[in-house]
């Protein structure tokens, strides 16, 4: 017995789920927020999650530092794994571009590290130390 698959070609599908099958999101629920949020965009403006998208359409996503320009290539609504799901869309040259620049510059920023405490003793005779020096 053959355990075949059925393919749909849309023409449209909702922007939450297809963000959520082509892998950009883990479930529809975080989609769905980030495109409330304002982290989707689509041909340049904000988006509702139930907005339908067709084949060559513009999309901004914003995820942590990161932000892509991608085409739409294909529509499905079912998750399959990344290397099916990155035929669904093709990000921009300059997306690209973008992204590494951006990542360059923030490795080249010093890393600061913060404290959630205060200071134990050492640390203050350090900092008093430091301080009259200057």
């Amino acid at each position: 017995m053959t355990n075949s698959r059925k393919v749909f070609e849309f023409e449209r599908i909702r922007i939450d789920k297809w963000l959520w099958a082509a892998r950009f999101f883990k479930t529809r629920g975080v989609a769905k927020q980030a495109i409330e949020s304002g982290k989707v965009q689509v041909d340049g403006q904000r988006t509702k999650p139930s907005k339908e998208i067709e084949v060559e359409a513009i999309i901004t996503v914003k995820q942590g530092f990161d932000e892509k320009t991608i085409i739409v290539k294909s529509l499905s609504d079912q998750r399959r794994p990344y290397s099916e799901a990155k035929l669904m869309f093709e990000e921009t040259d300059e997306s690209i571009e973008k992204r590494l620049i951006a990542s360059e510059q923030r490795k080249a920023q010093p890393s600061i590290w913060t404290s959630s405490s205060k200071p134990n003793k050492k640390q203050r005779r350090l900092i008093h130390e430091f301080k009259q020096r200057s």
